[in-house]
């Protein structure tokens, strides 16, 4: 069983599980905050399209690409160990980041972020079984829901607020130096509260399967984070198909060290436990409606309707407002309900995409900003609602020994399903606008049919999510198999 720290002091335990949730949110908001500083990076630098263009993808790439490992490694070495270092090793990349002197610096400053990011996300859920006993744990994974959203949304809204600022004339610059004190105090509160966890030394780095996992990963992630900048060429499709016999020899390998009785990357034991793949798919469906819903709302709000950052980002505060309700909900129903509360937060999700053409100018004209309250609201509450049950059924079911790996499987196929969503829905939102505008349209109805559009993914993925969940077990059912857990 997971050695819990319930004998400890209960704000000790806190204090730890709030460090975990500022790094993780440090993190998380650094994949959306760049997006705001688009612009001033591009005067500053004087920089391409495709050169600014790679200082938000290669971020991406790097940490969904080190996820896995990291996680293993976690198991190894110890989770507080690797924890702290992670948010080291972001801490530097961030200083890195602010003080870039050309946009290859800065580049290569987001690689050291995305190294760290990788290293320091898949410890922050493989360490709250050992601060919490098991009724205690719908709270702390209610808690990692309402960071994951709030960071969606916070990250425009203090990203404008701090370039509008333009602190000590430093222009863009604070979005990443903000981090370095964050993550100094992160440090200092986890060599105190977080419980040192002993790593097993025993499992081996399967170093074979890191690399089959990397290439699987980059011959996904390369095609949706590039492709439409590129114009989707055939080679961009090669990549995508040669993904699938590259992720057929992966399996195949893993399950060959299994049989050997060798450590793997990812435990066979994950791939015959249904929850767990049931339920990284649901995440990658939750996922995929979200991060690209706020690209286009952005650039609807922003390019379609003339608001600055800043506007953009206070407009979506009922989202994150919807989050808070939801999560502190959740946090009191503990365990209960899962299904229902995952089914419901689809359907909320999927009622928002619904409502919110609707709300958006069909014609020219100024947008009316409380119109959005409601949507938003709604989909604040579909996605607080839906977050923490999927990670609280997905993790309770990995044993002790997997929990980094799994956590760290988790999370990339959360970002794998974040990218998808990117493609489709940047590609459904930019080709209306390009032929619509070629046609002579108007640029506030433009924007709102493309939105439109748009849309139609992200509410598909949510009726999905809501409907395949009923293929999850009945929560009194959901144990390990025996030889699972051995």
């Amino acid at each position: 069983m997971h050695r819990t720290n319930a004998d400890e002091p209960l704000a000790g335990r806190w204090i730890a599980m709030a460090t975990l949730l500022v790094a993780g949110f440090m993190n998380l908001i650094d994949v959306t905050i760049v997006n705001v500083a688009i612009p001033s990076l591009q005067r500053a630098f004087d920089a391409t399209d495709s050169q600014i263009e790679w200082v938000v993808a290669i971020y991406i790439l790097t940490f969904a690409l080190l996820l896995l490992p990291m996680g293993r490694l976690g198991d190894v070495i110890g989770r507080r160990r690797m924890f702290i270092a992670g948010v080291c090793v972001f801490t530097f990349g961030s200083a890195l980041c602010g003080l870039a002197p050309t946009v290859y610096g800065l580049v290569a400053a987001r690689v050291v972020q995305g190294i760290g990011g990788a290293m320091m996300t898949p410890q922050t859920l493989a360490i709250v079984p050992a601060l919490f006993a098991p009724k205690e744990r719908g709270l702390a994974f209610a808690l990692f829901g309402l960071s994951a959203g709030l960071a969606s949304v916070t990250g425009p809204v203090l990203g404008g607020f701090l370039i509008e600022s333009n602190i000590s004339g430093l222009d863009w610059r604070p979005i990443f130096l903000v981090n370095v004190p964050v993550g100094i105090l992160a440090v200092l509160a986890a060599l105190k509260f977080v419980p040192a966890l002993p790593g097993n030394k025993g499992l081996e780095i399967d170093g074979v399967g890191i690399a089959l996992a990397a290439v699987t990963t980059l011959l996904v992630m390369f095609p949706l984070i590039e492709g439409r900048q590129i114009g989707w060429p055939v080679w961009i499709f090669v990549m995508m198909i040669a993904a699938l016999p590259m992720l057929y020899v992966f399996i195949r390998w893993q399950r060959y060290r299994a049989a050997a009785g060798r450590a793997q990357l990812l435990p066979v034991t994950l791939f015959r436990n249904r929850n767990f793949m049931l339920g990284t798919g649901l995440v990658m469906l939750l996922f995929a409606g979200v991060p690209g819903f706020f690209l286009v709302l952005a650039i609807l709000l922003q390019i379609g309707n003339g608001f600055t950052p800043l506007e953009s980002g206070l407009t979506t505060i009922p989202f994150p407002v919807g989050v808070l309700c939801a999560s502190l909900a959740a946090g009191r129903m503990g365990n209960r309900f899962l299904r229902q509360r995952i089914s419901a937060g689809g359907l909320l999700l999927a009622t928002c995409m619904v409502i919110l053409p609707f709300v958006t100018p069909q014609a020219t004209g100024e947008i009316t900003r409380t119109a959005f309250i409601l949507p938003l609201f709604l989909g604040g509450l579909g996605l607080g609602t839906a977050i923490s049950p999927l990670f609280n059924t997905v993790l309770s079911q990995v044993a002790d020994s997997d929990t980094g790996s799994a956590s760290g499987a988790l999370q990339s196929f959360q970002q794998l399903g974040g990218a998808l969503g990117l493609a489709v829905m940047g590609q459904l939102f930019f080709s209306h606008i390009a032929a619509a505008m070629q046609g002579g349209g108007d640029r506030v109805p433009v924007y709102s049919d493309a939105l439109q559009m748009a849309l139609l993914f992200s509410t598909t993925t949510f009726i999905a999510l809501a409907l395949l969940v009923w293929r999850l077990p009945a929560p009194g059912a959901q144990k390990l198999d025996k030889r699972q857990a051995a």
